[in-house]
C-alpha cells in the first residue's frame, strides 16, 4: 500500500511516500516552482499511483476529501479572501489541481479542530498550529515512542517547530495534542513576527495577510532573502539582535506550553531551522532547564518532517500500520471551523471577512 504525505511550506513543499512503511518518495520542491506549475507536481504524484496522499491542508479542515473540498471550504482551509495574494492564498490553485486529476487527496484538521484540546484553549484562537503541525507532531509523538520502547499514550513532549517563516510550538500530553501556539500567534520567526501587539495592529492601520508574513529576523536584519546560514553568524548588530529575539521568544513559547504539559518526557526540535548547528545548540542551553531537548530525526532523508508525519497520518487513515496513531491523535474525530472559538469578533464577521455567506 502506498500513501504519501505533503507538507506545503512558505519555502518549499516536501513529499513522503512510503510503501508498506518503506520509503518510495522523497522530495522538496521550492514552493514557488509548485505553483507557478501545478500540472508537473500533479504528474509526480500521479505516477506514484498512491492509495492516499495527506495534504496540503493549510490551516486544516475536518477530514475531507479534495473532491468535497468546495471553494467556500478552500477559502477555509487557506484563510484568504479572493483577489488577496499574501499568506498560503496561491495554494487553493494546486488543490483544485489535485481534485481535478482525482487524486486520492483528504484535508487534515489543525490544531484548533481537534477534540482533544480544551474549548477553553480555543477562545479567541485560529492558529494554534496549522495542519502540518499536526503532522510535524505526529512523527515526533511516533519516534518517541518507538525510542523509548512505549505506548503512544505514554507519550508526553513539547515541539517546538522552527520554519523557514514561521516558528510555532505544540503540547502533547498522553499521546495526544492538548495545545498550540500557532505561527501567526506565536514566536518570532524567520519572516513572521509571529503574535502581534494589537497596538502594533491598530498602528498598522489594517492587517493584511502578507503583514503576517512580516517582521521577522528578515525584517530586523533589513534583508528580505535573509539565509538561514547568514542568520545564524550573527555578524551584525541587527543580526546579534534578530538572534537573540528568536531564540529567547522561542523559550518562551516552550515555557508557556509547559502550563498543559507540566513534566514532558523531552523538549523535541523540528523544522528547517533546527538543521543549523548554532542555532540546534543554543536551543539545547536555553531549553535544558525546561527537559531533556531532542532534535526530531526522522526516517527520510530529504523531506521535512512534517512530510514524513504526513505519510504517517496517511498511511493510518488508510488502515496500513499506524492507524493507532491517527486514532490516538482523533484525526477522524476532528470537527468544526476555525470562527467557532471566537469572541474578539463574530464568526460571521469572520465568515463576511474571507467573502463567505
Amino acid at each position: 500500500m502506498r500513501v504519501i504525505g505533503i507538507d506545503p511550506g512558505t519555502v518549499s513543499i516536501d513529499l513522503c511516500g512510503l510503501d508498506d512503511g518503506d520509503v518510495f518518495l522523497d522530495r522538496t520542491i521550492p514552493t514557488a516552482d509548485a505553483l507557478a506549475d501545478p500540472a508537473t507536481f500533479v504528474a509526480l504524484l500521479e505516477e506514484a499511483e498512491p492509495a492516499l496522499i495527506a495534504g496540503p491542508s493549510g490551516y486544516g479542515l475536518p477530514l475531507t476529501p479534495v473532491a468535497d473540498v468546495s471553494d467556500e471550504l478552500l477559502r477555509l482551509a487557506y484563510l484568504a479572501p479572493v483577489g488577496e495574494s499574501g499568506g498560503i492564498g496561491g495554494l487553493r490553485t494546486l488543490a483544485r489541481a489535485l481534485a481535478a486529476a482525482n487524486l486520492p487527496v483528504v484535508f487534515t484538521p489543525g490544531v484548533v479542530h481537534l477534540a482533544s484540546v480544551p474549548a477553553y484553549r480555543k477562545v479567541n484562537r485560529v492558529d494554534m498550529g496549522t495542519a502540518d503541525k499536526v503532522c510535524a507532531a505526529a512523527l515526533a509523538i511516533h519516534a518517541q515512542a518507538v525510542r523509548r520502547g512505549c505506548a503512544l499514550g505514554d507519550v508526553s513532549l513539547i515541539l517546538l517547530e522552527l520554519g523557514g517563516a514561521f516558528s510555532a510550538g505544540l503540547a502533547v500530553r498522553d499521546g495526544r495534542i492538548v495545545d498550540g501556539i500557532g505561527g501567526s500567534a506565536g514566536p518570532l520567526g524567520m519572516r513572521a513576527a509571529g503574535a502581534l501587539d494589537g497596538e502594533v495592529a491598530f498602528l498598522a492601520g489594517g492587517v493584511s495577510k502578507g503583514l503576517l508574513f512580516q517582521g521577522g529576523v528578515a525584517n530586523i536584519v533589513e534583508s528580505e532573502n535573509a539565509s538561514p546560514e547568514r542568520f545564524a553568524e550573527r555578524r551584525s548588530v541587527r543580526a546579534q539582535l534578530a538572534w537573540d529575539a528568536f531564540m529567547e521568544s522561542a523559550v518562551k513559547a516552550v515555557a508557556a506550553l509547559h502550563v498543559a504539559v507540566p513534566h514532558p518526557h523531552e523538549i523535541v526540535l523540528s523544522g528547517r531551522m533546527t538543521h543549523i548547528e548554532s542555532v540546534a545548540r543554543e536551543l539545547h542551553l536555553r531549553l535544558s532547564p525546561f527537559g531533556p531537548v531532542r532534535r526530531l530525526d526522522g526516517f527520510a532523508a530529504v523531506s521535512k518532517e512534517a512530510a514524513q508525519g504526513a505519510a504517517l497520518i496517511a498511511d493510518g487513515l488508510a488502515g496500513g500500520a499506524h492507524e493507532p496513531l491517527t486514532t490516538i491523535l482523533g484525526i477522524r474525530e476532528a470537527g468544526g471551523t476555525v470562527f467557532d472559538h471566537l469572541y474578539v469578533i463574530s464568526p460571521d464577521a469572520a465568515r463576511r471577512r474571507l467573502g463567505l455567506s
